[in-house]
């Protein structure tokens, strides 16, 4: 887990707020350019890549500092020894999933690493965002996987 306070944690806050900026700025200025008859072409793209980065840096930060959503019921009702297996067990279970996700991330990225993929009108390279969400994935996958060995350790 990282503290409000840590370097990390105010990198990461700073990517993915500017990426969200860049994503809303991009939008607007789109949004007039539509009202005035000049259309921003491309806004479509940026947005999307801006968003890709926001939203793996989110997932970042909410696995860092554990405070990702999660339904209660079952666990609520356990026996404290049951409830830590199982929280111990969910957090085992979301780091094969992000383990999955970012295997067929890789896959993709494999796949279509030498075919030159961009986007259509601003020919914005798809690889670095591919790497880039290949790289979080694996990065909440050990997260989660560090948050399970720590639980179960205590």
């Amino acid at each position: 887990m990282i503290r409000d306070s840590s370097i990390l944690y105010r990198v990461l806050v700073v990517i993915g707020g500017a990426a969200l900026l860049i994503a809303m700025a991009v939008d607007a200025l789109a949004l007039v350019g539509r009202s005035l008859g000049v259309p921003l072409l491309g806004s479509i793209e940026i947005v999307q890549a801006a968003v890709l980065v926001s939203g793996a840096v989110a997932m970042l930060i909410a696995t860092f500092a554990g405070v990702h959503a999660r339904v209660r019921l079952l666990v609520a009702r356990a026996a404290p020894p049951l409830r830590s297996a199982l929280e111990t067990l969910a957090l085992a279970a979301s780091s094969a999933f992000f383990v999955a996700l970012a295997a067929g991330s890789l896959w993709i990225t494999h796949d279509m690493w030498s075919g030159g993929e961009e986007s259509e009108l601003l020919h914005l390279p798809y690889r670095p965002l591919r790497l880039f969400i290949v790289l979080a994935m694996i990065a909440v996958a050990i997260a989660f996987a560090a948050q399970a060995l720590s639980r179960r350790r205590t």
